[in-house]
């Protein structure tokens, strides 16, 4: 039997979240036929460019720097949430109900809060949005490094920083089945939209038939698709994700090389 590697690892809470993407994909690998190599604490670079990777998710804004030509993208999700449609989703940029302030230009100057640097929805649509308000090439005075979503939002909520743009799929998440999570917060603005995160597999894989298979599971498993909120995984390629890289341009040429 074929063996490769196969995480899901982008979206991981509320913990049926988690449960629902390893029933996926034990069913998905049943359907391919596939042995399920151990990958307990994958490193996410190594596993996205590992020569035995069958399927994972990344960030699109990785897929087209650090991984640009190495992989192959097999497709997006079609997201059944409030910030999502069509294989698109955004980011919401969100700050502590309590806070006066109401628009995006009133923060310039506070605290931001990033989950990575390379993150296109906590980090290059956040930049894209608030490119046009930057002065003098800043527009926070400050920027602290989370590493997630999630410590972003208990940062948000410490006040340990004012702003932050959270996946918008993550939020609709926690806002489903974890309100806590987004209680006391206020969604401010709304980023451009861009493609969902892509799946992705190794060169030389066959493309069509993974995302063959992970629609047919979808339609085997109504309940793991109903609470992952996914309708079907839509065929995608390396191009679809060069919006991004025009959102990274357009922030540049607007003085906003950075936050």
């Amino acid at each position: 039997m074929p063996q490769g590697f196969a995480e899901l690892l982008m979206y991981v809470a509320p913990p049926r979240i988690e449960q629902a993407q390893q029933q996926w994909l034990h069913r998905v690998l049943q359907i391919l036929g596939v042995q399920r190599l151990d990958a307990a604490a994958p490193d996410l670079t190594a596993l996205w460019l590992s020569p035995q990777l069958l399927l994972t998710q990344t960030c699109g804004y990785p897929l087209m720097t650090a991984l640009r030509g190495q992989v192959q993208v097999v497709g997006r999700p079609v997201y059944q949430l409030p910030h999502s449609a069509e294989g698109n989703h955004c980011s919401l940029i969100v700050a502590r109900e309590e806070d006066l302030r109401q628009t995006l230009v009133e923060f310039r100057g506070s605290h931001g809060l990033l989950n990575s640097r390379d993150s296109n929805s906590g980090m290059n649509l956040f930049r894209h949005a608030l490119a046009p308000l930057q002065q003098q090439g800043r527009f926070f005075a400050e920027v602290t490094l989370t590493g997630g979503h999630r410590a972003s939002l208990a940062a948000l909520k410490a006040g340990e920083g004012d702003l932050a743009a959270i996946d918008s799929v993550t939020f609709d998440y926690l806002a489903r089945d974890a309100s806590a999570e987004v209680a006391g917060i206020k969604v401010v603005a709304r980023t451009a939209k861009g493609p969902c995160l892509p799946y992705i597999t190794r060169m030389g894989s066959d493309v069509a038939a993974i995302r063959q298979a992970m629609n047919h599971a979808l339609g085997d498993l109504p309940e793991v698709a109903r609470v992952l909120a996914i309708s079907k995984v839509l065929p995608a390629v390396e191009a679809d994700y060069q919006v991004l890289l025009d959102y990274q341009q357009q922030a540049i040429s607007q003085g906003l090389p950075s936050l």
